[in-house]
């Protein structure tokens, strides 16, 4: 691996906010793989410095806590693991014809393109609805894990590269590791991205590589969907898919959770001495692998190996913070991994790809008296728990068009005599629908999962330790 050299940047509040300020973090040096594109923040002198000190002004965020779920102080590292390159992958541009600017009116307009815009917007043309989508052309650059079982029932099983016919979860050294009982998988990013761009192509979805800078109501109940290079995109409905930092163009409620974030450091390498066995998923190793109580900062996060073993000697290791208040950072993380590998005897000898994982859990829910509508991390998609988000998004995709569809479609007003077509009732009957989806979806997830209770969340957001949490979650099994 090539070394980069170290950058050094300090953060400082731009806005006023009544949220708690940020505290300044160094971004150590990292190891960098791929292609390492400029970073969007502005540097800027300070006033009064003296001597010019670059200051990284936040720009581009609503405020503190969209900046946090953008990436926080780690958010060089974040830019650079959705930077990187996947020439494999095909361009939107390449595929989908672009949006038509001028007098055309979209049904919808689906802004973001990961996997919860791009399933949204092929689900919702699929239905007959005349569907635009906004955003980066990126790649899918993140490594999902699936359960083998929830991808076949979507139809994904094909976008599967590699399945454990079982996991296994080792929680310390004298308690016996826990099978599971239940295949997962790993997914291939490539697939999956094709497999829903032929979705959106199939379906006569429409695209436009921009940036969204704001949704504003024309005069006409419409809704302007205002993008780089002064475009505006007019339509019925706007639905936010862009993650989880969509603060800029949603509103959220006031007073809600405080956003924690899980971050993880991880690396896809070729080996000597791998002690897991490669017919058994590794999903959670909180066993102590320093054997000694040293005092250090990385101690100070509890955190756990998951490790995918692909072959007897190639593996993808990730050690993961499940979740803190302030967020572990990946200089630690990647402290922490390689001592551990180091101690247990296991020897890199050569390195693939390197992944820095930034996922936001809990948090406000979307305000429901707004007009935009939210889908994906950008409407708290993500499983508190565990930061799982792309089978829920894959999964709700469908139900979520089919309402936007019954509402937006004219064959639903005639069935009702003066009803008035605006685009408020439209995001109000849609917000109300996904309501009732979201509460259906927990119900399945209880009955099906029926470990996680309220003693398990009320440790979850009282606690920084994760062992106690995951502990407790796999004792209810």
């Amino acid at each position: 691996m090539d070394c980069v050299a170290a950058m050094t940047v300090s953060f400082f509040p731009t806005w006023r906010s009544k949220r708690r300020g940020l505290t300044s973090k160094k971004a150590a040096p990292f190891f960098g793989y791929g292609l390492y594109k400029k970073h969007s923040l502005q540097v800027e002198a300070s006033a009064g410095s003296g001597g010019g000190v670059g200051v990284a002004v936040k720009q581009g965020f609503a405020d503190e806590e969209d900046y946090i779920k953008a990436g926080g102080s780690e958010l060089l590292f974040v830019q650079m693991q959705q930077n990187k390159a996947m020439e494999e992958q095909s361009k939107l541009s390449d595929k989908l014809p672009p949006i038509s600017v001028g007098d055309n009116i979209l049904d919808l307009v689906v802004i973001g393109c990961g996997p919860a815009g791009l399933a949204l917007a092929a689900e919702s043309a699929k239905l007959g609805l005349k569907v635009g989508l906004i955003g980066p052309d990126l790649p899918f650059t993140n490594n999902y894990g699936v359960w083998e079982d929830e991808f076949k029932d979507l139809g994904f099983e094909g976008c599967i590269e590699h399945v454990w016919q079982d996991t296994i979860v080792y929680l310390d050294d004298d308690s016996d590791p826990i099978l599971i009982g239940r295949a997962y998988g790993r997914v291939c990013r490539t697939k999956l991205h094709e497999e829903l761009l032929r979705m959106c192509v199939e379906s006569g979805v429409s695209y436009l590589n921009s940036r969204v800078k704001s949704i504003v109501e024309a005069s006409n109940g419409h809704s302007l969907v205002a993008c780089d290079r002064d475009i505006i995109v007019p339509c019925r409905l706007a639905t936010v898919a862009s993650g989880a930092a969509s603060g800029k163009l949603l509103q959220y409620e006031v007073g809600g959770p405080k956003v924690s974030v899980q971050t993880a450091y991880g690396v896809e390498v070729e080996v000597e001495n791998n002690p897991y066995d490669p017919n058994l998923m590794v999903f959670m190793d909180y066993r102590d692998y320093t054997k000694q109580k040293v005092s250090s900062l990385e101690a100070e996060y509890p955190t756990f190996l998951y490790a995918m073993p692909m072959s007897p000697t190639r593996l993808f290791f990730e050690e993961t913070c499940l979740a803190s208040k302030e967020a572990m950072p990946f200089d630690l993380l990647k402290k922490k991994l390689l001592s551990r590998l180091k101690t247990m005897g296991i020897r890199i000898i050569k390195t693939y790809e390197e992944e820095w994982s930034w996922i936001p859990v809990g948090g406000s829910l979307p305000n429901t008296e707004q007009k935009n509508l939210a889908f994906g991390a950008a409407a708290c998609m993500v499983h508190p728990a565990t930061g799982y988000s792309v089978v829920r998004s894959l999964s709700e995709a469908p139900k979520y068009a089919s309402v936007i569809a019954t509402i937006l479609k004219p064959d639903h007003y005639k069935a009702i005599p003066g009803r008035q077509i605006n685009n408020e009732n439209i995001s109000m009957q849609g917000k109300c629908w996904f309501g009732l989806f979201r509460i259906a979806t927990c119900i399945i997830h209880s009955i099906r999962i029926k470990n996680i209770d309220n003693e398990c969340f009320r440790h979850f957001h009282t606690l920084r330790d994760n062992y106690t949490v995951m502990k407790y979650f796999f004792q209810k099994v």
